[in-house]
């Protein structure tokens, strides 16, 4: 049985029923038939909706990012090159061959560049989130970029529902993400399935923790089919999406990446939306950031207040209770999510959590 808040029912109307659409035409908003796969299906993939110009400084952003952790990592010691002559799509491999863990540490220790803030409040796509949430729209400060270096088991994601790893109020409310990848993506560089239906109970599945050597949940095939109704043979379904598109789901809709096998790294970002009213971010970690009122057209995002919390330092210093400055070098990542569900499997992650807060592992 999943955890889900208490005794609270689980409530399947925020997922399933489509709320009243804008009286007007905007740009960039979905047509009649994306509304109805996104709120019937789970999810929905949205083709050709950013140009080569808008995506092009992330792409700028994250080849900054990785700059900035090959002279890090040159400095220190742990890598014998820079790599400077390596593109985007292959650079952080080449780190990750120096010093395992090299795409973790990016992970782990990334900031938001102004692109990506640029990118989660676009125009076009807000009007989009007016259409699943209403006119009200706020940011989720759940965002992650994911390095996803060929064949590394650390950043192969297994089956979850997102709403696993935050509070249980996510329960309740919809908070759609988009999934933006920075090239075309396929099977073959480690595209996204998901689980069509699997949002229609309204549940969130029991997870465990951790896989492999990795800090993320677990979803079961079998618990998806007895607890969610769907039907693996028949539901999952294999998600690739072009540069220029997203894919966009629920916050319990079933999904996963498939491992990349290519020779370039899988760049992508997850960005999330909730409705102001359900602002209650992550955990008591971080809240959102407002984007649009219907009660104040000329509201402005406050991204200096929004930035002034940073959730993964918040946890870090609140309450993994760390007594001595982290080594820059770790790759152990710790959530409370890790407190949530049931531990199948231990490793530094699970062990780092729970000696953090007192409770000793075998």
């Amino acid at each position: 049985m999943a955890e889900n808040g208490g005794a609270r029912p689980w409530n399947p109307a925020p997922f399933i029923m489509i709320p009243p659409q804008p009286k007007t035409r905007k740009p960039g908003q979905l047509n009649d038939n994306q509304i109805r796969q996104f709120f019937e299906e789970g999810y929905v993939v949205v083709e050709d909706f950013f140009t080569a110009d808008e995506l092009q400084p992330c792409r700028d952003a994250i080849n900054m990012m990785v700059d900035n952790l090959a002279e890090k990592l040159y400095c220190a010691g742990k890598v014998k090159d820079r790599y400077k002559e390596f593109g985007l799509f292959q650079r952080l491999t080449e780190l990750e061959k120096d010093f395992q863990g090299s795409n973790i540490l990016l992970f782990k220790h990334q900031k938001m560049p102004k692109a990506f803030c640029n990118l989660w409040s676009n125009e076009r796509i807000l009007n989009v989130m007016e259409q699943l949430i209403g006119p009200d729209v706020a940011g989720h400060p759940v965002w992650n970029l994911r390095t996803k270096t060929p064949n590394s088991e650390a950043v192969n994601i297994p089956w979850h529902q997102d709403s696993a790893y935050f509070s249980a109020d996510s329960y309740y409310h919809l908070i759609p993400t988009a999934w933006v990848p920075f090239l075309d993506t396929t099977e073959e560089n480690g595209c996204m399935q998901v689980v069509r239906r699997g949002h229609r109970e309204g549940k969130v599945a029991r997870h465990t923790c951790c896989q492999g050597p990795t800090w993320y949940v677990m979803l079961e095939e079998e618990d998806m089919e007895k607890e969610l109704g769907v039907d693996m043979t028949r539901d999952l379904v294999t998600v690739p999406v072009k540069y220029g598109g997203f894919l966009l789901f629920h916050n319990i809709t079933p999904h996963r990446s498939l491992p990349n096998v290519s020779n370039d790294v899988r760049w992508s970002v997850d960005l999330r939306w909730q409705s102001p009213s359900s602002n209650w971010g992550f955990y008591d970690i971080q809240e959102g950031i407002n984007f649009r009122s219907a009660s104040d057209p000329e509201l402005k995002p406050d991204w200096a207040k929004f930035f002034s919390v940073d959730r993964k330092d918040v946890w870090q210093k609140k309450y993994f209770k760390q007594k001595h400055e982290e080594d820059q070098f770790d790759t152990t990542i710790t959530g409370p999510w890790i407190g949530r569900w049931e531990i199948v499997n231990h490793n530094k992650h699970t062990k780092a959590f729970f000696n953090a807060v007192g409770v000793k592992t075998e």
